[in-house]
């Protein structure tokens, strides 16, 4: 039986639940307004050229702050956006900039290994690359309709 790396965490399964309630939020609200509320960054991914592309939206976001694990088949962004020093002392009418650590974990298709994730920053985007798993790409299946002789 395989073991996971990790220990068990009751924090760290009241935090998956956390997250796959605000995707549910997101999905029957039909924006991002739970996840902006909390800081935890937009994301986006999509298969291109034989390559699963993750992107994390992260403005105002230094990539040093920025850390990227792979842990079996979970691909966890984790971060920090450090409010401005000098916005401490002004009085601010409108304020909807989350400040503070974010965390985003997302599963990844079977097969990814960790050393081929490729990460890159540019324009406020985290950009995650990996080649599509072989056991991962779609084929077309067939129905076949009793009484009817298949077609090929």
């Amino acid at each position: 039986m395989a073991r996971d790396p990790q220990k068990w965490s009751p924090f760290r399964e009241l935090d998956r639940v956390r997250h796959d309630f605000e995707e549910l939020l997101d999905l029957s609200l039909g924006s991002g307004a739970s996840r902006e509320q909390h800081g935890t960054p937009a994301l986006e991914s999509f298969i291109d050229s034989g390559k699963l592309i993750i992107r994390a939206d992260l403005p105002g976001v230094d990539p040093k702050d920025v850390d990227v694990t792979v842990t079996g088949d979970q691909l966890t962004i984790r971060g920090t956006r450090e409010q401005r020093v000098d916005e401490q002392s002004r009085s601010f009418i409108n304020r909807e900039f989350s400040y503070g650590s974010f965390e985003r974990t997302v599963r990844l298709p079977g097969g990814v290994k960790a050393e081929d994730v490729k990460a890159s920053y540019r324009d406020g985007v985290l950009e995650l690359t990996m080649p599509v798993p072989k056991e991962s790409k779609s084929r077309k299946v067939t129905i076949q309709v009793e009484g009817e002789p298949s077609k090929r």
